[in-house]
């Protein structure tokens, strides 16, 4: 993985950025399409720039400075799970922290050209490098499909997260647009063309990747059927997304015995991660450097000594804390629960319990590399486990309960939980089995940047929030347009509904 970020640093420090006045079509850069990408060493590097958004850093700089989707701030687990029920306020560092912690999103409607709407830029340029593939005439055919495929993969991923964010975004996915008039028009597409165009990608990348390839951090095809699960789950296309489950099923993934092992540093290569964002230990926080896991330090309080890490940031409780609630919904005999502490001695002295907690202490991520700050552990943004438990609630949702959807929910609670199978209450009807699958998805993907999309598909938004006492508009699901691109689209970009 260390060569893929290698080639995505020379890049960037070659080339400019597209479309910078506004979403006026304008490629700008040193390097000229007349001489590079030439050999097949600079068609894969070039290539490689799909990468980009999908690192764990502070974020890079393109038409403006840039959150990746893995970010620490503006990232998945602020987006997606800081959001929820399963996360207390978390009011002290006031801005943006404090509104994605209570679930209210109209803050983001001032965010300028950092924010991830700009990302429909990368997707043009995705497009123009998928094109620029495609003419080549120094790549062999299977070295040209498989670039192909990990640019279609980049691409789909990205478009898949923007649906979450903000609804179908216009895009262009025709590279004869590009540097035409086309580029300024930013009406959104009808939602099934979006996704439309979202499923070719991962079919692509699905059909044309490799299981395992050589060099570890690559995209796979694993990933690439894994999220257009996930994006058929998310239309509730619940006939394709088994379809795709089942097509994951005889790669040979297995879930793995001990839970905890799944986020150390020692054990992150294993059977069950199917994909991961590759962190380094050496990294100092340099985005022109590796990425680096640093979410012990969001996690810790700030009177709590870590196991390498001094302490963490915020006070009086880390920045992610659990609720007691969702801590208290586990079965106590729960292996998975052991990831989050429920007391423990200050560096003061003091005792801290849950009588002056406002929640447990996550560790999901233990900081064990030594390192006082960054940390080793890779990021786990696909699971085995997480497949099963989206094949359950398709096959439940198509045909259940059955046996078939019961015995792979069984078969996480045994192996991460170390508990014993649904309750025949559980099991008793297809909703009932439908809410077991929710609440198993909530101890099993806690901290992993899946649980806001898991709300809103099983309808439960409203009511889990109000029951963690956040008080979202029901009406503002999705992340506002930025007020700037309104400004520059001439009235053909509509605000995201509720705002």
């Amino acid at each position: 993985m260390k060569k893929i970020l290698y080639f995505i640093i020379a890049v960037l420090l070659l080339t400019g950025s597209s479309c910078n006045k506004n979403f006026d079509p304008n490629l700008s850069g040193l390097l000229s399409p007349s001489t590079f990408p030439k050999t097949p060493e600079e068609f894969e590097l070039y290539a490689l720039t799909t990468y980009k958004p999908f690192g764990a850093k502070w974020g890079y700089n393109d038409v403006a400075y840039q959150n990746m989707f893995f970010s620490y701030e503006y990232g998945h687990l602020v987006m997606f799970d800081m959001t929820t029920d399963q996360f207390a306020p978390f009011p002290e560092w006031g801005g943006f922290w404090e509104n994605f912690s209570k679930g209210d999103f109209t803050f983001l409607i001032t965010q300028g050209k950092q924010s991830h709407f700009e990302k429909v830029r990368y997707i043009t340029r995705m497009t123009q490098i998928i094109a620029d593939l495609e003419k080549s005439t120094v790549l062999t055919d299977a070295k040209k499909k498989q670039l192909i495929a990990e640019v279609r993969m980049g691409r789909g991923w990205a478009m898949f997260y923007l649906l979450h964010m903000y609804g179908p975004l216009p895009v262009i996915l025709d590279p004869a647009k590009i540097n035409t008039a086309a580029e300024s028009d930013l009406t959104r597409p009808a939602r099934a063309d979006y996704v439309t165009a979202i499923a070719s990608d991962l079919r692509f990348a699905a059909d044309n990747l490799e299981k395992s390839p050589a060099e570890y951090g690559r995209f796979n095809k694993g990933l690439a059927l894994g999220v257009l699960m996930r994006l058929y789950l998310n239309e509730k296309d619940f006939t394709k997304a088994e379809s795709v489950g089942r097509e994951i099923i005889p790669l040979g993934y297995s879930l793995v015995t001990d839970y905890a092992s799944l986020f150390r540093e020692a054990t992150e290569k294993n059977s069950e991660t199917i994909w991961a964002v590759t962190c380094d230990k050496a990294a100092t926080g340099d985005n022109l450097k590796g990425n680096f896991n640093i979410w012990g330090r969001y996690c810790y309080p700030a009177d709590m000594k870590g196991i390498s890490m001094p302490s963490g940031w915020a006070s009086p409780a880390g920045a992610f804390t659990p609720t007691w609630a969702f801590y208290d919904s586990f079965d106590p005999a729960d292996k998975r629960r052991e990831l989050m502490i429920p007391a423990y001695t200050t560096i003061g002295g003091q005792s801290k319990t849950r009588a002056n907690m406002r929640g447990p202490v996550l560790r999901k991520y233990p900081d064990e590399s030594g390192g006082a700050d960054f940390q080793g552990n890779d990021i786990p943004l696909l699971r085995y486990a997480d497949v099963l438990l989206m094949l359950a609630e398709s096959i439940n949702q198509n045909s259940g309960p059955t046996s078939e959807a019961i015995g792979f929910v069984n078969e996480v609670r045994q192996k991460h939980g170390h508990i014993g199978n649904l309750s025949a209450t559980d099991i008793a009807s297809k909703t009932a089995l439908n809410d077991a699958i929710f609440r198993e998805r909530g101890w099993e993907m806690y901290f992993e940047g899946v649980r806001k999309m898991d709300l809103i598909r099983f309808g439960k938004w409203q009511s889990a929030l109000n029951a963690a006492g956040k008080t979202p508009d029901p009406n503002k699901v999705l992340f506002p347009v930025p007020q700037y691109a309104l400004d520059v689209s001439s009235g053909k970009l509509k605000q995201t509904d509720g705002y």
